[in-house]
C-alpha cells in the first residue's frame, strides 16, 4: 500500500474559511406533575431579537472561563429553584442555518448549541420572574412552536430522557429518598405512557432485582391500605447499570 494514501492535503490555511464560533447552552428541563399525570417543560419568552416575543429553551451563550456544566447549571438557577434534579448534557446542536444571526454581515459568526436536559420535581421547582410571564411550564404535548431549532432539542431531549428511565436510576434523583412504589410508577406512566408496563408487573420485577430497601415504614392517603416506603439502594444497583432495559 503506497505511503501516501492516508496523507492529510497540504492546503495552504489561507485558502480555507475557518468561522468564528460562539458557544452556548440550552436546556431542556423536564418535570412530571404526577398528580396531574403531566411532563412538563420549562420555556421562556425572549426579550429581544432574534425572534423577540417567541418561547424558547432556557439557554445561554458560555462566559470567559466558564465550562460547558458551570453554564448550564447558571441557566437553571437563574429560572427556578430547586433542591433535587438529576442535569447531563445532551447534544451539540451546530447546523449552519440554526440561528439568524448568522450571515456574511456577521464575519461568518457561527452559534453553536450544546444543549442539556435536566428533571426537577415539579412539587420542589419554584419558578424565578414568573409573574411577568416571561417563564411557564407547558405540557409537552402543549409546547408552542419554539425558537431557533428549540423544537428538534426538545424533540432529542425527550427522547434521552425515555431512555435514560429504561436503563438508570435517574427516577431516584428526584423523588423523595423514601417513597411508595406507586410513587415510582406514576413518574414512569407519565413520562413513558399507561402502555408501558402494568403496575404489577413492574411491582414485581423492581422488588426482584433486589435495589429498593424497603424501610419498614408505611404511609396511609386516603381511605386505601397503607403504603410501604422504600428507599433506591445505589450499591445494590451498581452491578445493574450496564444491563439495558433494566425498568421494563
Amino acid at each position: 500500500m503506497s505511503a501516501n494514501l492516508h496523507r492529510t492535503p497540504n492546503y495552504p490555511l489561507s485558502t480555507v474559511d475557518l468561522a468564528d464560533f460562539k458557544v452556548g447552552v440550552d436546556n431542556v428541563i423536564f418535570s412530571v406533575d404526577t398528580h396531574r399525570n403531566r411532563l412538563l417543560v420549562l420555556v421562556v419568552m425572549r426579550q429581544t431579537d432574534p425572534f423577540a416575543g417567541h418561547w424558547s429553551l432556557p439557554g445561554t451563550l458560555v462566559r470567559q472561563g466558564e465550562t460547558l456544566e458551570a453554564a448550564a447549571y447558571r441557566v437553571l438557577a437563574e429560572k427556578v429553584r430547586v433542591n433535587t434534579l438529576y442535569l447531563e448534557q445532551l447534544y451539540t446542536f451546530g447546523g449552519p442555518d440554526r440561528d439568524p444571526r448568522e450571515s456574511p454581515q456577521a464575519f461568518d459568526v457561527r452559534y453553536l448549541s450544546v444543549s442539556h436536559f435536566a428533571l426537577v420535581r415539579f412539587e420542589d421547582a419554584e419558578l424565578i420572574g414568573d409573574s411577568s410571564g416571561s417563564i411557564a411550564w407547558y405540557p409537552l404535548a402543549e409546547v408552542p412552536q419554539l425558537a431557533f431549532d428549540h423544537t428538534e432539542i426538545l424533540s432529542y431531549g425527550y427522547h434521552r430522557l425515555r431512555n435514560k428511565l429504561e436503563y438508570s436510576p435517574i427516577a431516584f434523583d428526584v423523588l423523595p429518598e423514601v417513597f411508595t412504589l406507586g410513587d415510582l410508577y406514576q413518574l414512569y406512566i407519565t413520562v413513558l405512557g399507561d402502555g408501558f408496563s402494568d403496575y404489577s408487573n413492574f411491582r414485581a420485577r423492581l422488588l426482584k432485582l433486589g435495589f429498593l430497601q424497603d424501610t419498614g415504614q408505611k404511609t396511609s392517603r386516603g381511605a386505601g391500605r397503607p403504603a410501604s416506603l422504600y428507599r433506591f439502594d445505589a450499591a445494590a444497583f451498581e452491578p445493574l447499570k450496564e444491563k439495558p432495559m433494566v425498568f421494563i
